[in-house]
């Protein structure tokens, strides 16, 4: 079989759905469907993520079950900096003492893991991650 990742639906409230959006619109990501309490985003590799506007009021706990934190992947490590000043001005906590060097997921000694994470208005984990050369 030769499979990929289609699709991810993350249910949300819908009157977080324009951050999403902005979000997803600084990554590069497409907007493909935005209707009233739904969101399409797809990037280049037609990987999609959809956020649909009909979460229900109970408490996310992304260290229970399900899942942990969605990854995004930059091309260049400056990116991971350029990533944390928009959320800095989106007023986002940043979490786990990021960003930062992570050696103990880089796969080599000229390598790096590097990367910033935060919590959506939803309390969905995100993290925008370069893996790749260190740059000094």
């Amino acid at each position: 079989m030769n499979t990929q990742l289609g699709h991810l639906q993350i249910n949300v409230q819908a009157a977080n759905l324009p951050f999403y959006k902005d979000l997803f619109a600084f990554l590069e990501w497409q907007t493909i469907v935005e209707m009233e309490g739904m969101l399409g985003v797809i990037d280049r590799n037609y990987t999609s993520l959809w956020f649909v506007g009909q979460a229900k009021a109970v408490q996310n706990d992304y260290d229970g079950p399900g899942v942990n934190h969605i990854a995004i992947s930059v091309a260049a490590q400056a990116e991971i900096d350029t990533a944390t000043t928009y959320l800095r001005e989106q007023e986002m906590q940043l979490l786990f003492d990021t960003p930062q060097h992570r050696p103990d997921f880089a796969q080599g000694p000229d390598q790096t893991y590097y990367q910033v994470m935060f919590e959506t208005p939803d309390r969905i984990l995100f993290e925008i991650v370069y893996i790749g050369i260190k740059s000094v």
